[in-house]
């Protein structure tokens, strides 16, 4: 699924997820700076949610903390510097560093 086309403000309210139904490791688009941005979500609440995203093609990550509402949607597309080609419980699986992960696993130990 490519990015959205719609800005947050334009897309139909019944058609965003409620913030509490996302996840860890859950691949999101993030509305940022006007335009989408792949991202995956690190932790959530039913108020919140945390993710990491690439803001524009750069190789350099972001993390913020959101509103489903205004700038999150669901992604199925693969990112090739976010996912690695695994999925993120892989990764965090396969992830051995303590404190603060260095492993570019993507998971913000």
């Amino acid at each position: 699924m490519p990015a959205p086309v719609s800005a947050p403000e334009e897309r139909d309210p019944a058609t965003v997820r409620p913030t509490g139904s996302y996840q860890r490791a859950d691949r999101v688009w993030v509305y940022r700076g006007g335009t989408w941005c792949a991202g995956v979500v690190e932790s959530a609440s039913e108020r919140a949610v945390t993710v990491t995203y690439r803001p524009g093609a750069s190789r350099g990550t972001a993390a913020d903390t959101l509103v489903a509402a205004s700038c999150l949607h669901f992604r199925e597309d693969a990112d090739p510097v976010l996912d690695h080609g695994l999925s993120m419980q892989d990764a965090s699986a396969r992830c051995t560093c303590t404190g603060t992960c260095v492993c570019n696993f993507g998971r913000a130990g």
